[in-house]
């Protein structure tokens, strides 16, 4: 039994057929987002939206870099919230959702930072673009490329992970208890 199952219990139980159509639906996300050459999928027009509640949110806290930042905290945060609840109440489905969404808003936000120096991008609000003016605050605005490209490539690992994990979880689950795992009352 692993540390996190001796202090929250085990994960509850996913069926099959629910498992299965859960990796087909990521399986599919996968093609879809591989085919589409914009680098904004459907799933970033809500990410967007939190991604803009993040900008006053964060700017609360009186700092003009957490204020530009917080358009991408709140992107990464709310996900993390969503996982860390489903991660609590020990539901695999719920919890590798929330990872994969979490994973899955890198893919944008590595798009929007490798447009740093070029600003092609078509932007909501002010028109200040995050990236630009974050890696020229950090001195890192030609490397803005390279590091767009490793968030992406971080954001496909993590999606893939997840898809492993479900699948692991799942098919793990459905061949029963471990031997000597009987429960013995003492």
């Amino acid at each position: 039994m692993s540390l996190f199952e001796e202090r929250f219990g085990p994960w509850k139980p996913i069926r099959r057929g629910a498992a299965i159509a859960w990796l087909v639906a990521y399986a599919l996300f996968f093609l879809y987002a591989l085919a589409n050459s914009s680098g904004f999928l459907f799933i970033d027009f809500a990410n967007l939206a939190i991604h803009e509640a993040g900008h006053p949110f964060f700017g609360l806290f009186g700092s003009y870099g957490l204020m530009i930042l917080g358009g991408t905290l709140a992107e990464l945060l709310v996900p993390f919230l969503c996982a860390a609840y489903f991660f609590f109440r020990r539901e695999i489905a719920g919890f590798a959702f929330a990872m994969f969404w979490l994973f899955e808003n890198f893919l944008y936000i590595g798009t929007y930072m490798s447009d740093a120096r070029a600003l092609a991008l078509p932007l909501v609000g002010s028109g200040d673009h995050d990236w630009n003016i974050l890696f020229g605050l950090w001195g890192v605005l030609p490397r803005d490329t390279a590091i767009g490209s490793a968030t992406r490539f971080l954001g496909w690992v993590g999606m893939l992970v997840v898809w492993i994990w479900l699948a692991w979880r799942a098919f793990r689950a459905s061949e029963g208890p471990a031997p000597g795992a009987a429960n013995r009352s003492g």
